[in-house]
């Protein structure tokens, strides 16, 4: 007994002086299009009450293998990655900020940490009054959590807004989110943050893809009786089943491996 007691206690004094694996948190914030739909909470059943609806935040996290960790030093000092989605369906940027989500991240954040924000489909919404922002109002949320950001020592990426899947002009996507696109861009180069054209990468990697594949594989068009949630079929051209999440979030980090190269 005596034998086995002193084992344990060598093993505890051992793993006492074991430096514990870093890790390299990702905060995710953001709208309906970045949200994590399978952890939305309460008794929900993703698979029965939502799917395919898949934000690109909720598929991020198996894109951070070895490899790609180790193409992204620029902004990753650590082999390990933990994506913490905390966006949010309907939110723009002052609901997200006045409801207390950004207060709960910026309480988490730790040095070396990085805030990826993805915000515009609701702040443009002027016919929803509880989530409109005008642009300026934008512009100033948005340098709120780039500020806030460094001042905990982490770092913070600006993404433009998703593009959705309107309006097409001769066989390209065109840009729906009028000044908040520019906005963001606005505020990155003022702020001197990173940056990613989210909304012209997925224009034209969409457009690419085409009109027809893109609708019907990557956003949430199809016919009734596929999916429990959507008895009746569904057509919604902003929102992404998983193969479009897929693609979005595999454009982010193509535009992470850039911004890791230059820095």
């Amino acid at each position: 007994m005596k034998k086995h007691l002193s084992i344990l206690l060598a093993l505890f004094a051992f793993s006492a002086f074991v430096p514990k694996e870093k890790v390299t948190k990702i905060y995710l914030i953001g709208d309906s299009t970045m949200a994590d739909y399978s952890n939305y909470g309460g008794d929900e059943d993703y698979m029965k009450d939502r799917y395919p609806v898949t934000g690109w935040g909720q598929v991020f996290q198996p894109f951070f293998t070895q490899d790609a960790i180790g193409s992204l030093k620029g902004l990753i000092k650590t082999d390990s990655v933990l994506v913490d989605d905390r966006a949010r369906g309907g939110r723009s940027t002052r609901t997200f900020f006045e409801e207390g989500r950004w207060a709960a991240v910026y309480k988490e954040l730790m040095e070396g940490d990085l805030v990826i924000m993805q915000f515009g489909h609701n702040d443009a919404a002027k016919e929803k009054t509880e989530r409109y922002v005008t642009v300026e109002g934008y512009k100033e949320y948005v340098r709120l959590f780039v500020n806030q950001t460094r001042e905990k020592g982490a770092t913070p990426i600006v993404l433009t807004p998703v593009a959705r899947n309107y309006p097409w002009k001769d066989g390209h996507l065109e840009n729906v989110h009028g000044e908040y696109d520019a906005a963001a861009k606005e505020v990155a180069v003022e702020l001197d943050a990173l940056m990613i054209d989210l909304n012209q990468r997925s224009m034209d990697y969409f457009s690419e893809k085409g009109q027809e594949y893109v609708t019907g594989n990557y956003f949430m068009n199809f016919g009734p009786g596929l999916y429990e949630a959507y008895p009746e079929g569904q057509k919604d051209n902003t929102h992404f089943q998983p193969e479009g999440a897929k693609a979005v979030a595999a454009l982010v980090l193509e535009g992470m491996k850039e911004l890791a190269k230059q820095d």
